[in-house]
């Protein structure tokens, strides 16, 4: 289940950073459902809470106007992935506390070689969502004059909460959706790979 509960969060900071991290540390400091471990604690600071959920209006508000939200995901390439590899850190570790974990401070904490391949999968995971999420804007906007951005994102941002939410509360519910955000990518380029393809076809017999 450990697992499971990285693997949501991390694939919820692909579509949004700051959704995964204030859900998180929100149930973290007010509630009894998961307790971080001492070199996680930091995540339901107060401060940083109230930071992060000023950065999640911004980013809900600017992923939603044509344009403003390509230069958002070229600004959140860096942002959303290092929240991932957070999430998926913190997840894991925070669900493993009763094996030892919470006995580590931060600093001896990010000196374990476990830590950092932990960070590295949701990296990458995060990394690969955002990828999609990036690269598929621009084709609804272009079809669409710019007004499906604000459907998109909404849908983005609920799935995000969900697949946050349920990382903690259920993680098998949140693998399931990440088996299902994973076939949409995959439908999704192959749809175009094979728009693409037509195109070409046109264009060379005109």
């Amino acid at each position: 289940m450990e697992l499971f509960t990285a693997l949501g969060l991390s694939s919820a900071s692909g579509l949004n950073a700051y959704i995964p991290m204030l859900v998180f540390g929100l149930l973290a400091r007010f509630t009894s459902v998961i307790t971080l471990p001492q070199a996680w604690q930091w995540l339901s600071d107060p401060i940083l809470l109230g930071i992060v959920a000023v950065l999640l209006v911004i980013e809900i508000v600017a992923d939603k106007v044509p344009a403003v939200d390509t230069i958002n995901d070229a600004i959140q390439t860096v942002i959303r992935p290092t929240s991932g590899g957070l999430m998926f850190a913190s997840g894991l570790n925070s669900a493993t506390g009763e094996n030892g974990v919470e006995q580590l401070t931060t600093s001896e904490a990010f000196r374990q070689p476990s830590t950092w391949i932990a960070l590295v999968v949701g990296f990458a995971v995060a990394l690969g969502i955002h990828f999609f999420k990036s690269s598929s804007r621009p084709v609804w906007n272009a079809s669409t004059v710019g007004l499906a951005a604000p459907v998109v994102s909404t849908g983005e941002d609920a799935v995000a909460a969900a697949l946050s939410f349920s990382a903690v509360l259920v993680p098998v519910v949140a693998l399931l959706l990440v088996a299902a955000l994973v076939g949409l990518i995959i439908w999704f380029f192959v749809k175009v790979r094979k728009r693409f393809a037509r195109s070409s076809s046109v264009a060379r017999v005109d």
